[in-house]
């Protein structure tokens, strides 16, 4: 298992715990930090034995308060926080991604947890869009995600306004599955991903892919028809069949296609 700098991994059983370890700086993610997440995430998705992933924060105080971001002095997208890499990554992977929140989600943190597939709060856990105040904005994932969440009007307000919402109000708009007393989160985490460990792999998968299709376009449907309908299809008559045929430079016997 690989080790990180920025965030700390955990193993256990079929669950994967990603802890993101900069509780002196807010839980912020810099460039080092989405590139190590990144990485995590894809050890996540190729280890079959993997087949839920935890997201949360070090400390009891911060989840993740948004991006470190470096001062940009030129055009250049190498510069770019590669946060976006982090949303897709949880969105198209076909297992499921929870998010733990131990304290404070604000900024690129809320829309770390909102494209995570659920939301386990902890009581102190405190949520918040500050971009237009501070001069950003998310006008992706942290809008068009959040507005499938919580609707379009109130969307609009968390990013208009900006104001702070609590734990229970996040549930009550349905930002989070569950709110839990801080002291259990990791606890009840961990009971929701051992339950959804148990489930279809190719089933969580494929609804994973279908949820995000509609907003990922081709790269959605790419998802459903390569990840899911392809490895399905590959297990037929019909496509050994036209495999060993091709091999062995012969015409297929298409009546072994629907046998």
């Amino acid at each position: 298992m690989t080790t990180y700098d920025d965030i700390l991994v955990d193993r256990d059983g079929p669950v994967f715990t990603i802890t993101i370890n900069r509780p002196d700086a807010g839980n912020k993610l810099r460039h080092q930090t989405c590139l190590e997440l990144f990485s995590a995430l894809q050890e996540f998705r190729i280890d079959p034995k993997l087949r839920v992933a935890i997201l949360t924060g070090a400390g009891d105080k911060f989840f993740c308060i948004g991006g470190e971001h470096d001062p940009i002095t030129s055009l250049d997208q190498s510069q770019v926080l590669p946060i976006v890499d982090i949303y897709q990554a949880i969105d198209t992977i076909p297992k499921a991604v929870i998010a733990a929140v131990n304290g404070f989600a604000v900024g690129g943190g809320n829309v770390l947890h909102t494209v995570c597939d659920l939301t386990i709060a902890s009581d102190n856990a405190v949520f918040r869009q500050v971009g237009p105040s501070v001069g950003s904005f998310d006008a992706g994932y942290g809008s068009w995600y959040l507005e499938d969440t919580i609707g379009r009007k109130r969307a609009k307000e968390m990013w208009f306004l900006n104001r702070k919402y609590t734990a229970d109000r996040a549930l009550e708009m349905g930002l989070v599955n569950e709110v839990v007393p801080a002291g259990e989160l990791r606890a009840r985490a961990l009971e929701v991903a051992r339950d959804l460990a148990t489930r279809s792999p190719m089933a969580i998968g494929g609804m994973k892919g279908a949820f995000s299709a509609r907003h990922n376009g081709v790269s959605g449907q790419a998802r459903m028809a390569h990840d899911q309908h392809l490895t399905l299809y590959l297990q037929t008559r019909e496509a050994h069949e036209l495999s060993e045929a091709f091999g062995e430079r012969r015409q297929p016997d298409s009546e072994t296609f629907y046998s």
